[in-house]
């Protein structure tokens, strides 16, 4: 068992989790980086007046959010090698089926949080925005948007912090992240120290996803 007296270990353990950690922070960076934009296509996709590009779309929708992330890594994982012809099977690296399960997961909830933004903007805006000269585009990106993302915020905050928990979920798949590697040390030592510094460094991430979301929100504070 670790004592606070003993430096070394201590050293030790901080030095596993550190590297847990910055597995959970590529996890986290690279969701985000594909899931934020990926949920704003299909959010418009999914406002199409078009059946043929609403409609895959909805279900999409209702299969990532109906079903357990935890469910749809072990499907990324195995799917291609046990699900496809036996000509055509492969198996992806493990961190690559993650990012995979984790980026359209998230993408299906964001989109429904950008769909509800986009919906809550009057139509005399768009309007007033076509009497103006200014194009479609020109009226999404320049007048819509801005105001879509200082609605949006407080939802997509919690869905951020959210993320930083489920990324504890890759462990189904062998992947060696903050939660994973903090449960083995704690067996390997018989103490619970590891899992509450694992609480820390989690509670450290949302605290500073907190803050920017915060200062996101004052910044954007003049549309109103």
């Amino acid at each position: 068992m670790i004592s606070f007296g003993d430096s070394a270990n201590f050293l030790r353990l901080f030095g596993l989790l550190g590297n847990g950690a910055l597995t959970t922070l590529r996890i986290f960076y690279l969701t985000l980086l594909f899931s934020l934009p990926l949920g704003l296509i299909i959010a418009l996709g999914r406002m199409s007046h078009l059946k043929w590009i609403s409609s895959p779309l909805k279900f999409f929708i209702l299969i990532m959010r109906g079903t357990p992330l935890i469910l749809q890594l072990i499907f990324f994982y195995f799917a291609p090698f046990y699900m496809l012809p036996e000509g055509l099977r492969f198996s992806l690296p493990r961190f690559t089926a993650a990012i995979i399960a984790f980026s359209l997961n998230y993408a299906a909830y964001f989109a429904e949080i950008y769909r509800g933004g986009i919906e809550s903007i009057p139509r005399g805006q768009y309007e007033a925005a076509a009497v103006l000269g200014f194009t479609k585009g020109q009226t999404f990106f320049r007048i819509i948007l801005p105001q879509v993302i200082k609605r949006i915020l407080p939802p997509i905050s919690n869905e951020v912090i959210t993320l930083v928990k489920d990324t504890a979920l890759v462990q189904v798949l062998g992947i060696s992240e903050l939660f994973r590697v903090a449960k083995n040390e704690s067996s390997r030592i018989f103490s619970t120290t590891p899992l509450f510094v694992a609480g820390l460094f989690y509670l450290i991430m949302n605290w500073v996803v907190t803050k920017v979301f915060e200062k996101s929100e004052k910044k954007l504070s003049y549309y109103q």
